[in-house]
């Protein structure tokens, strides 16, 4: 299996992707209202908002996907170390 294959294999497990999503959720949500809350409430939402909240919500949720996987990579490594 090709490693993207594998990668996107462990990233769109359905319990994965349901721990990664509310991770992104709860800290997206935290950091939009953090840093954009002025803008939040006074408005206008623009393109630009709506942009800036995105990105506060895929951060997360990249990082708690690096996390899986590089726990993932160190599993098996530990693996083929006890075996040499």
């Amino acid at each position: 299996m090709t490693t993207l294959r594998r990668i996107l294999t462990m990233v769109l497990h359905p319990p994965h992707l349901k721990r990664t999503g509310i991770v992104a959720l709860v800290v997206g949500a935290w950091l939009s209202v953090f840093n954009e809350g002025g803008h939040l409430l006074t408005g206008p939402w623009t393109g630009q908002l709506l942009i800036k909240i995105a990105l506060n919500v895929l951060t997360p949720f990249a990082v708690a996907n690096l996390g899986l996987l590089s726990r993932q990579a160190g599993s098996e490594s530990d693996k083929r170390s006890d075996v040499c």
